[in-house]
């Protein structure tokens, strides 16, 4: 009896996650479906697209940053570019700017880890280049300080944010704020549109 009750324990619990499971992406697909109903944010998208390839073009480069889950991102999507995405091409201009961990914590422990890209900006940001910030609430310190810094050096800013887009709105050329103040449906829905960005860049700078 004691056996019994338990595997029947056991399948209610299997039973709890199922439809936990469904219900996460569920709601994943729905802030999905916000993006692609939103036309503003497609437009946004697609220029964004337009002034990566012609900073490509002019022989600019592109940055990237972020933190914890989104400085993953950030440097999957710079890989994404410098690497290769569907076809065997030249390897694009493009890095992630806290793979330099020597650098990292060195300006984190003798200035404040809210200027590690600021500082990296000042030094090797030119004008026309492009610097990606991904901060889903738009509010990190150390991206919108490089923000700030690329706007007195004249590069170009994209903000991947959420949905309010935080401080880094009015400091972004281009604002790629998804509808949702989830943070792990946000960071999926990054990678979504850095995946279609990479792609179409490829397809433009290169020829599809």
């Amino acid at each position: 009896m004691d056996n019994l009750r338990q595997t029947h324990l056991l399948d209610q619990r299997e039973v709890r996650d199922m439809d936990k499971i469904k219900k996460i992406i569920q709601a994943s697909i729905e802030v999905k479906q916000l993006v692609l109903q939103n036309e503003e944010l497609i437009s946004t998208i697609e220029k964004s697209v337009n002034v990566i390839v012609s900073a490509f073009q002019q022989d600019k480069r592109v940055y990237f940053c972020g933190n914890g889950g989104s400085a993953a991102d950030a440097q999957h999507l710079a890989a994404e570019f410098s690497g290769r995405f569907y076809t065997d091409r030249k390897a694009l201009p493009a890095e992630a700017l806290h793979c330099n961990t020597s650098y990292l914590t060195a300006v984190a422990n003798d200035y404040s880890y809210d200027v590690v890209y600021s500082r990296i900006i000042d030094g090797i940001g030119r004008e026309g280049d492009i610097l990606i910030g991904l901060s889903t609430s738009g509010n990190s310190k150390n991206i919108v300080n490089a923000f700030k810094t690329a706007k007195e050096k004249k590069l170009i800013t994209i903000g991947f944010t959420g949905s309010g887009g935080g401080a880094m709105k009015s400091c972004s050329d281009h604002l790629i704020n998804i509808p949702s103040a989830d943070t792990p449906r946000i960071q999926e829905s990054h990678i979504m549109v850095g995946h279609i960005i990479c792609q179409l860049v490829e397809e433009k700078y290169f020829g599809s």
